[in-house]
């Protein structure tokens, strides 16, 4: 019999009742999904992926992956192979005034024993230790050659020192650089060894980690010029580092020019082929000389030796490749066409069509009236619109986007959309809940209009204006508002103008704008399908053409007496083969982003000097609103405020694909500008962007604001004064949708009296102290672009920051 204590005995719950679970026939495939937490039957596994490796097989598939690991390393470091293989471009970079790329070339070159002579220009060095070729380019202090210099390189060196700081000049010149897309940096430190104190040594390194680390983080280690075997662990890299390259310019065939050629009739350039294989039927930049056709390309080599591998090409002269009947032609515009009904079209454009009303959205309202309201229409027509060639008109063919591994950056989501706002149509309206009242009217009972005194309404309306701004805050607080005079009619003041029940949605009808479009506006190129377009353009360059890695004479046709008469041997110059297409001129798109800390905003149609890709243009561009809208209409921007973005349109060149823009601003001595910061360059950064698919039929609507007072309010009947000044105006514009700035909606009623008031209704009461407007818009047309003529930052112009360093240490 067992004892009276037992070993932990319990009764099982008799109060806990446990139901089964419900047991259905089926269950769906999230249900049995969820039910199996991650695990994967045996027989469901179906992709190589899922199965279960054994031990073998997975070491397999590790050695295969090591493998091609290393043959796409072998790819890319194909064209540096060899005795005959292309050199690794160095562009060396000071940053400081005491700054000297000639000597940090002749410390890197001794700590590895590399002999060679230091000229002008960019020159060879070949590294027999590391069994490769390095050709350096030193620049000096000049944006313009920096820049250039840095567009072509492999590896950019940048120069600190360790007494001066870097000066705003230097600081331009990091931040163009960044900006415009580098390939593998690295940083150097001269002077190093002046620093007596080694403890002050240490604190100055760090001093420069800090500062170069702000622009680029990845840079961890800083090699000092006065430490050889820090050169030497520098030159090991240059040798043996895979350069991460550009992505624009590795999708064209580029090269950096060594040598140039005047003899002849054409000018020769000589380099080594980089990026994709150079096509004598596509255009050259060479650049800021301009855009030319290739006469021919012919062999290069170093040396009279026997060819070994892809890099050499032939002999010396040996034909290459030679332009075809597909070479691209220089015309930027489509041929005109001449139009033999001359008499018929100005005949046509000498009536106007007569209008009784403003044009809201695609009707004009009001026209059975009896009373016809003149209107003086512009007569600048051009004499005659062609039709665009062939050659012009880019459809999608049956390229698309679909599975290409050419993937570009979506514009589209770029820039945040902007809530609704009243004065943008019927997405900006208040809605039924929304209670505008502030107080109950004090205008009881209607009452009768009584035509108010000239005089005594010359002065309400002066008091009414009497807040005056700068223009610049004026757009930041009261956008797109305009004010007008009471001598002035509005249908004639505003006769491109009409209106629109929604900026998003509505149509915009091109008809009406014709008589104002610019005369080459018809002759721009116009794409169909952008993405389709700009893939086979990209495959087209994949294929054919001279090797990369062959070192080549081009022979360029057309190149003008100015040019050679500025030509500089020391100064950097890059050849970049141009996609199909890439020459002529359409709406280009830019994104530009204004930066947070920028000290003033920009204006619309200021003159701005743009690079983008190889190329650099003055501009004065569009601000518009970016994103996609489903009637491709986007509001104009008469300015960018800090932390802003928006669209820069102009009509410049095509560009495929994105690429880096830089946008600088030139200070002229003496003019008071708002772009105030210490330094004293006539040069100024002022914003960054990405180009954007460019589109001719993208409309850029200027919108123009007329505000009105509520006079007399009577439940949902108000009177309105101040926003016209005539009876006419007020009939020609009453077909306009009103609204208020707290989202009511309305039309206009009736006119009272000669003066311009008017009886208005709205969808609910108003508040007195709010504010009556309409909404008008007019299409607003880009300008050209022309090239950039001489350097962006003229070296004279820059001040002597050496002697106020010196006037500085003196003082202390």
């Amino acid at each position: 019999m067992p004892g009276a204590v037992a070993t932990g005995h319990s009764h099982r719950p008799t109060t806990k009742q446990q139901n089964k679970g419900f047991k259905s026939r089926k269950a769906t495939k999230g249900q049995l999904r969820d039910a199996a937490k991650g695990r994967i039957e045996p027989g469901q596994r179906k992709t190589i992926h899922q199965q279960a490796m054994s031990k073998l097989d997975r070491k397999n598939r590790a050695k295969q992956r090591q493998q091609e690991k290393a043959r796409e390393h072998a790819r890319e470091t194909s064209v540096f192979a060899g005795k005959d293989g292309a050199p690794r471009n160095v562009a060396v970079i000071p940053l400081c005034v005491d700054g000297d790329a000639v000597a940090a070339i002749k410390a890197l070159n001794e700590s590895v024993e590399a002999e060679a002579e230091i000229k002008e220009g960019c020159f060879r060095v070949p590294v027999t230790r590391f069994k490769q070729k390095l050709q350096y380019f030193p620049v000096t202090r000049d944006l313009t050659a920096c820049l250039d210099a840095a567009r072509v390189a492999d590896f950019v060196v940048l120069i600190l020192s360790a007494e001066h700081e870097v000066d705003p000049l230097g600081e331009l010149i990091i931040r163009s650089v960044e900006s415009q897309g580098m390939s593998t940096l690295f940083t150097v430190i001269q002077g190093l060894n002046k620093i007596e104190a080694a403890k002050q040594r240490l604190s100055v390194i760090s001093s420069l980690k800090s500062y170069i680390t702000h622009f680029h983080p990845e840079q961890e280690k800083l090699c000092s010029l006065d430490n050889r075997q820090e050169c030497a662990n520098l030159m090991r890299s240059l040798c043996n580092t895979t350069p991460k390259g550009i992505r624009w310019r590795d999708e064209r065939s580029w090269m950096l020019v060594e040598d140039v050629n005047f003899s002849g009739e054409s000018t020769v350039v000589t380099g080594v082929v980089r990026g994709k294989g150079l096509k004598a039927d596509r255009l050259v930049q060479v650049g800021d000389w301009g855009t030319f056709q290739i006469e021919k390309i012919t062999a290069a080599p170093l040396a009279a030796r026997k060819p070994e591998g892809m890099a050499v090409g032939g002999a010396e002269g040996d034909a290459l490749d030679a332009p075809t009947e597909d070479q691209d032609e220089l015309a930027e515009l489509a041929p005109e066409e001449v139009n033999m009904e001359d008499d018929d079209m100005d005949t046509a454009s000498a009536v106007p069509e007569q209008k009784k009303g403003v044009l809201l959205d695609e009707h004009h309202y009001f026209s059975d009236d009896d009373q016809v309201i003149a209107l003086q229409m512009p007569k600048k027509v051009p004499k005659g619109t062609s039709k665009y060639q062939a050659a012009w008109f880019l459809d999608g063919g049956e390229e698309s986007e679909d599975g290409s591994d050419l993937e570009d950056f979506e514009m589209e989501d770029a820039l945040e959309e902007e809530p609704a706002r009243p004065e943008d149509g019927i997405e900006g309206a208040a809605g039924d809940v929304a209670m505008t009242e502030g107080a109950p009217t004090e205008y009881a009972k209607s009452v009768a209009f009584v035509e108010p005194d000239e005089d005594e309404d010359a002065m309400g309306l002066e008091a009414y204006r009497k807040q005056k701004r700068s223009e610049a805050e004026d757009d930041l607080e009261f956008p797109d508002e305009i004010e007008l005079h009471p001598n002035v009619l509005a249908r004639e003041r505003l006769a491109k103008y009409r209106g629109l029940k929604s900026l998003r949605t509505s149509p915009w009808v091109e008809e009406e704008d014709r008589a104002h479009e610019p005369e080459e506006w018809r002759r721009l190129l116009q794409i169909q399908d952008y993405q389709a377009t700009r893939i086979r353009s990209a495959r087209e360059a994949l294929v054919g053409g001279v090797a990369p890695g062959t070192r080549v004479h081009v022979h360029l046709r057309g190149v003008p007496s100015e040019v050679r008469a500025s030509h500089s041997s020391g100064r950097p110059l890059a050849l970049v083969s141009l996609l199909r297409h890439e020459h002529k001129r359409t709406a280009m798109n830019i994104l530009i982003n204004l930066p947070a800390d920028a000290t003033a905003p920009i204006k619309s149609k200021e003159e701005l000097v743009v690079q983008y890709g190889p190329r650099r243009f003055v501009i004065k561009p569009l601000f518009s609103q970016g994103g996609a809208t489903p009637n491709d209409v986007h509001k104009y921007c008469r300015y960018i405020h800090p932390g802003q973005s928006a669209v820069a349109t102009f009509m410049g060149p095509v560009a495929w694909g994105s690429m880096p823009a830089l946008f600088y601003k030139r200070i002229v001595p003496g003019e008071e500008t708002p772009h105030d910061d210490e330094s004293d360059l006539p040069l100024k950064l002022v914003a960054t962007g990405t180009t954007m698919p460019p589109s001719t039929s993208r409309v850029i609507a200027k919108r123009a604001i007329l505000t009105g007072h509520p006079y007399h309010i009577h439940k949902k009947i108000v009177t309105v004064r101040y926003m016209f000044f005539n009876r006419e105006d007020v009939e020609w514009f009453k077909a306009l949708p009103m609204w208020t700035k707290r989202g009511r909606t309305g039309f206009i009623k009736e006119p009272l009296g000669t003066h311009g008031y008017f009886k208005a209704t709205f969808d609910g009461r108003i508040n007195p102290q709010d504010s009556v407007g309409v909404s008008l818009y007019k299409r607003v047309w880009p300008r050209p672009a022309e090239p950039l003529r001489g350097l962006l930052l003229d070296p004279e112009q820059v001040p002597d920051l050496v002697e106020d360093d010196a006037m500085d240490a003196d003082a202390e």
